[in-house]
């Protein structure tokens, strides 16, 4: 059994103003579906800290972190470790940087969405992406600058997913999995396994930093499974499309 099953990537209402996720319902329907830990990842803002402790009380033993997605000029990152909003942490060097000081840990989130829709680049004046994913490792720099890669992420498409998992590999750097769930809906359709229990943001820093974790999919269908190139083509109906 998993030390830690835990969904990388939630929006609530008490952060998110396009979510519609209670954080009650968060808490409730992640124990249904199998969690035993969630990281509230609400937009360029953190939870309260007497509120944060004192729901964690009343849904204990789930393990909750306080994360935050940051906007940075080089997309969004999953960031752990940070205990307020900082200026300059827009740019996603000074961002890495500060982190660096606090031993935090950041995720690139999402990176690849709409990217193979050739619609999305035209809109901005751009050619279609044709990278490789040995080239977008090579040339993107905030793939340099993240401790890991978001390679499931619940809003993205398979072929998004599974791109940014290449890249990952190319890279030699961890993935995680997040629903990306601003509603119940996607709670846990994707997850990051971690291999110890985690009680404290302390520890789960420490098993950031030690890579021992990784992506999977299929908990809410009864069939954990680590995500690899070729996981998604056994998966049940509606999770591979």
């Amino acid at each position: 059994m998993p030390g830690t099953i835990l969904d990388m990537h939630i929006h609530t209402t008490a952060g998110a103003s396009d979510s519609g996720l209670s954080p009650e319902d968060l808490a409730e329907e992640a124990k249904k579906r199998g969690l035993t830990g969630v990281n509230i990842t609400e937009h360029d803002r953190l939870w309260d800290a007497h509120k944060l402790a004192e729901y964690r009380e009343r849904h204990a033993p789930l393990f909750v972190n306080n994360g935050m997605e940051v906007s940075t000029d080089l997309g969004h990152m999953i960031v752990v470790g940070l205990t307020q909003y900082l200026p300059g942490i827009r740019r996603a060097e000074e961002l890495r940087r500060v982190l660096d000081d606090l031993g935090g840990f950041m995720v690139v989130a999402h990176p690849f969405r709409h990217w193979f829709d050739p619609v999305y680049f035209r809109k901005q004046g751009k050619e279609p992406f044709t990278m490789t994913p040995e080239q977008a490792a090579e040339r993107m720099p905030v793939f340099h600058l993240a401790h890991a890669v978001e390679a499931l992420n619940g809003a993205n498409t398979p072929r998004e997913n599974l791109f940014a998992l290449r890249v990952a590999k190319a890279l030699g750097k961890p993935v995680t999995g997040g629903s990306d769930a601003h509603s119940t809906a996607g709670i846990g359709f994707y997850c990051t396994v971690f291999e110890r229990d985690l009680r404290t943001p302390d520890e789960m820093l420490r098993e950031l930093h030690a890579g021992r974790f990784h992506a999977h999919h299929g908990l809410l269908h009864g069939k954990l499974t680590y995500f690899t190139e070729t996981s998604l083509e056994e998966a049940p109906p509606g999770l591979a499309t």
